[in-house]
């Protein structure tokens, strides 16, 4: 009886496993825009929120030509930081050629905030308020 209790309980945490992993998003930063110079991230994200824990952002970039910026994606430690555009604490996930292709994911796993900003040109693309966007993961409802 108790193997009996075993095997339905592994089976009923299995499909709770599934389901939450297929409740999932893959969501594209900018959309059909891409992550390029020019384009407000900050109005992306609030048109595209509310984001969900486990929801998986893909950073999909043309890589570095003459005739185009070089875009990299960069973690900001905290708001200070983003607000200010500072780099000197801040994760490189992707540097200029990792965007290319299918792109760079990283999926929001737990609850907290996540700032996300561009250091091309000097910190310029971030500091020019476009290359740059937070998000918040929340936990998602049944």
């Amino acid at each position: 009886m108790a193997l009996n209790y075993s095997v339905q309980g592994f089976i009923l945490l299995l499909t709770a496993s599934l389901l939450a992993v297929s409740e999932a998003n893959t969501i594209v930063v900018g959309g059909s825009e891409g992550w390029r110079f020019g384009y407000n991230y900050t109005d992306w994200a609030l048109q595209n929120s509310p984001f969900y824990i486990n929801d998986t952002l893909v950073f999909k970039y043309v890589p570095p030509s003459d005739t185009s910026f070089v875009p990299s994606v960069y973690l900001l430690p905290d708001l200070w930081s983003y607000i200010k555009c500072d780099f000197r604490r801040a994760k490189l996930l992707a540097n200029a050629t990792q965007g290319s292709g299918e792109g760079f994911e990283i999926v929001l796993k737990q609850w907290r905030p996540y700032y996300f900003a561009s250091s091309g040109h000097n910190g310029f693309h971030c500091s020019a308020g476009l290359m740059k966007f937070f998000a918040v993961p929340l936990p998602r409802g049944n």
